[in-house]
């Protein structure tokens, strides 16, 4: 299968992040790109999709949102064409703004009902076709160079023509924070396993009993990355926990009811992955961005001043 179109969650307000997040979506606050440009996050995750060979992409968002982010990026173009016209780099980022307002749609969840429900919303633009999953606000940062996070995981789910979880191994204690899948190794391909189960941000004890998975690391667990290549069979299992109308309509029990019906992979990604909603989370991502771009060895240096700075302080 052939995977063009990409699904973004951003329809969450960001109380993590109040104050900033009462006034500005999340997904508009600007971070330095690994390119040196500065950018709101979810035009870097929708270039995380593009470069990855994505050619549509659909925003999932709150009421009301669909035409604030159109209108936000539109001023933004329009700003960087008049105020900062004879800039080189005022060029780069119009021009990519520019792809981003030619490719992204946006859709409303009229309701915040879970995750699951949130990307349900994404059906009418899907259609039958396979499709990327990306988390608004998680940023990526990949250990090959030249390849994507997400390039990774969309090059195993075409090869293998079946939906793929990008997982990370986690240490024990961090497991109550992510969705956990246990599943066998698949002979031949490094970092590949058949996913034979799935709980949302299990406690230690039942992950100790049901989600331990042979070759990892003693106190290690497979988590979820933060993307998925998903089939269209996603959405009749959804809309069916919709219409069973038990609250929130979560996502990870609908993947456990996938692994039921068709082949459904993990992936072990090469790289790392920033919550920006988690404490200090957008400094660890700028940094992250910082050291694996054009910035390095800037970003390195300022990191070298401040903490010799801080011990001087002692």
């Amino acid at each position: 299968m052939k995977i063009k179109k990409a699904v973004i969650t951003a329809a969450a307000r960001g109380e993590r992040l109040y104050p900033v997040s009462d006034t500005v979506q999340k997904a508009m606050l600007p971070m330095i790109d690994t390119d040196g440009l500065h950018k709101p996050t979810i035009q870097i995750i929708a270039e995380e999709a593009f470069d990855s060979g994505i050619e549509e992409v659909c925003v999932i968002c709150a009421p009301g949102d669909a035409e604030r982010y159109q209108n936000a990026f539109t001023a933004l173009k329009a700003n960087l064409t008049k105020s900062f016209s004879g800039a080189e780099w005022a060029q780069q980022e119009a021009a990519k703004v520019d792809l981003f307002l030619e490719r992204v749609q946006f859709a409303e969840q009229p309701e915040a009902l879970g995750y699951g429900h949130a990307v349900n919303c994404a059906r009418a633009f899907v259609g039958n076709d396979a499709f990327l999953l990306l988390l608004g606000d998680y940023l990526y940062a990949s250990n090959q160079k030249g390849k994507r996070c997400a390039a990774q995981l969309l090059e195993l789910a075409e090869a293998e023509n079946c939906s793929v979880s990008a997982v990370n191994p986690t240490p024990e204690h961090l497991i109550s924070r992510y969705g956990t899948v246990t599943g066998r190794h698949v002979a031949g391909l490094t970092g590949v396993y058949e996913v034979e189960k799935l709980i949302e941000k299990p406690s230690l004890s039942l992950a100790e009993l049901e989600l331990q998975t042979p070759g990892l690391r003693i106190g290690y667990y497979l988590c979820f990355f933060g993307m998925h290549v998903l089939t269209p069979a996603i959405f009749d299992i959804l809309q069916k926990h919709i219409e069973e109308g038990n609250g929130q309509v979560l996502l990870t029990p609908a993947l456990h009811e996938l692994t039921q019906t068709e082949r459904y992979l993990a992936l072990e990604v090469q790289g790392s992955r920033y919550d920006l909603s988690s404490p200090h989370g957008l400094l660890r991502a700028q940094v992250a961005l910082g050291l694996a771009g054009e910035a390095h060895d800037e970003t390195l240096s300022i990191l070298v001043e401040l903490l010799a700075e801080a011990n001087g302080r002692k």
